[in-house]
């Protein structure tokens, strides 16, 4: 079964209002107790997966949850424990992977508990954490769709440590996951819930090893293939960021991350704007109000992220130095990363982009032919195959790249900014498409570009530090030596990028080694 579900926690301003709006009608409030199992080493975990026996009332059910295709949708069985009611209290019955055999999620699990070269003995199954809920739910029938509503309260626990709970859960009973999403959106802008995919497994693995944050998700690869569709390819590209984006976003707005996952953020969103950039005009068309909204979620983080670069790289070596300011000024006023991600719009456009994963683009407009191809019952030209799509593409960004890779030292500071992200694009680009590219080329251009991209970088953290004690040197004038140092070291990473630049400008472009 395929469980296919939302999760929105709940601000505290709007607990009350949540719980008598779930309640409203017939509802039903159930006490809900359960024990998660997993095997000393976390292998349940580390695959993905989640085995529970949870007891509502007085009847026991075990569950095992395994990852789905993406973030709203899991594999899911449940097996009713028949007998267990007559369990005395306090007892709780034993948890059988055998249970789930023969099903997609029973598979799953007998793969993870395997044994292993060195096991001395089959892996054994322990209690690591346990939750304790009240849920307030009832069904709701809306357009296109039946949900359950479920208003959770609690907490996890491991140990003496707890985790509260307070989310709203909205699973989809039967219909379209984008009518489901649609009604998502419509508690989001009643209440202002945010959107949250780590599941309570999660958290209460992360309470059990005592790890209030998990590691920041960074990009993985893409898989496409040659027979691919365009729409096809930037909808495997679109799933492939919001793997990277959506966990990133939850630790964050969920206020307890680290530096590294508003980096890693600021990497998928980039990412998923470069792909709707480079397949901009081949595919169908998607809400052109994406890349603004994109844009500008990007711009915000990216003031903690500068103040954090600034902060690991700058700040040492102006230390170092002798500098009599090695501090950063005071940060400008504005929402935090929490707040922003926590904010009405921002969590709307997830929901958006999310239903494009799940639901896939929308059919795309008829089109219409002149008459005189009517009259000769043409069709419509059919697109170019991808890799033809993707070799002129990614032929026009290098050429662009190119040209003013070679007069870099010429180029003001605007528009070498504007380089850098172009050479971004250009090797997300490449990453994108690389499975329908093989061979040594692919992998010498990539080579390439790294370098390319440390040095703009270098260079561009450069001229932040030294925009961010500019501003301040007529309150402080001890900011002088920092502006006189980064200048000198301007000039220095200037040089080094032109030899970089220079370099690339001569790589042979992989896509025309065939």
């Amino acid at each position: 079964m395929l469980e296919t579900e939302l999760k929105f926690q709940v601000p505290a301003g709007a607990r009350h209002a949540v719980d008598a709006a779930v309640g409203i009608g017939t509802s039903r409030r159930t006490r809900l107790q359960a024990i998660y199992f997993d095997t000393p080493d976390r292998r349940l975990a580390a695959a993905g997966m989640a085995l529970r026996l949870r007891k509502a009332g007085r009847r026991w059910v075990q569950t095992l949850k395994a990852a789905g295709p993406n973030a709203m949708q899991r594999l899911e069985h449940n097996v009713p424990l028949v007998g267990t009611m007559s369990i005395p209290a306090g007892t709780v019955p034993a948890a059988d992977p055998l249970r789930h055999a023969g099903t997609p999620a029973g598979d799953l699990l007998a793969a993870a508990l395997a044994a292993r070269e060195g096991d001395h003995a089959p892996p054994c199954l322990v209690a690591l954490y346990r939750t304790d809920i009240w849920r307030r739910a009832r069904t709701l029938r809306a357009t296109g769709c039946t949900v359950e509503l479920a208003f959770d309260c609690g907490e996890i626990v491991a140990g003496e440590r707890r985790w509260p709970v307070c989310e709203l859960e909205i699973e989809l009973v039967r219909g379209r996951p984008a009518a489901m999403i649609e009604v998502g959106r419509r508690w989001v802008r009643r209440h202002g819930l945010w959107l949250d995919v780590r599941s309570k497994a999660e958290r209460g693995d992360r309470l059990a090893r005592n790890a209030r944050v998990g590691p920041a998700v960074k990009a993985g690869t893409v898989q496409l293939e040659r027979e691919m569709s365009a729409d096809a390819a930037l909808h495997a590209i679109v799933a492939h960021c919001l793997r990277q984006i959506l966990p990133n976003a939850s630790e964050i707005a969920d206020g307890c991350s680290s530096d590294e996952h508003v980096h890693q953020l600021r990497v998928g969103l980039r990412r998923l704007r470069s792909a709707l950039r480079f397949f901009a005009g081949w595919t169908t068309p998607v809400d052109p109000a994406w890349a603004e909204r994109l844009a500008a979620m990007f711009r915000q983080l990216g003031v903690a992220r500068d103040r954090d670069a600034l902060a690991a790289s700058l700040l040492p070596a102006l230390r170092k130095a002798g500098a009599p300011l090695f501090e950063l000024p005071p940060a400008p006023q504005g929402p935090t990363p929490a707040e922003w991600l926590r904010m009405t719009e921002t969590t709307l456009l997830l929901l958006e982009l999310l239903a494009y994963q799940v639901c896939g683009p929308a059919a795309p407009p008829p089109v219409a032919l002149p008459a005189a191809a009517l009259a000769n019952d043409a069709e419509p030209e059919p697109p170019p195959p991808l890799a033809v799509a993707v070799a002129a593409r990614l032929q026009r960004w290098h050429r662009r790249v190119a040209r003013a890779a070679r007069r870099y030292a010429a180029l003001e500071d605007s528009e070498r900014h504007a380089l850098r992200k172009r050479v971004k694009r250009l090797r997300y680009a490449a990453e994108f498409v690389a499975a329908l590219y093989r061979g040594k080329a692919l992998t010498r251009y990539l080579k390439m570009l790294v370098p390319v991209q440390d040095c703009l970088g270098r260079y561009n953290d450069r001229c932040v530090g030294l925009e961010t004690y500019q501003n301040v040197v007529g309150d402080d004038p001890r900011a002088w030596f920092a502006i006189g140092w980064l200048t000198a070291r301007r000039d220095v990473l200037l040089a080094e990028c032109v030899v970089a630049l220079k370099d690339f400008a001569r790589c042979m472009p992989f896509w025309k080694d065939r």
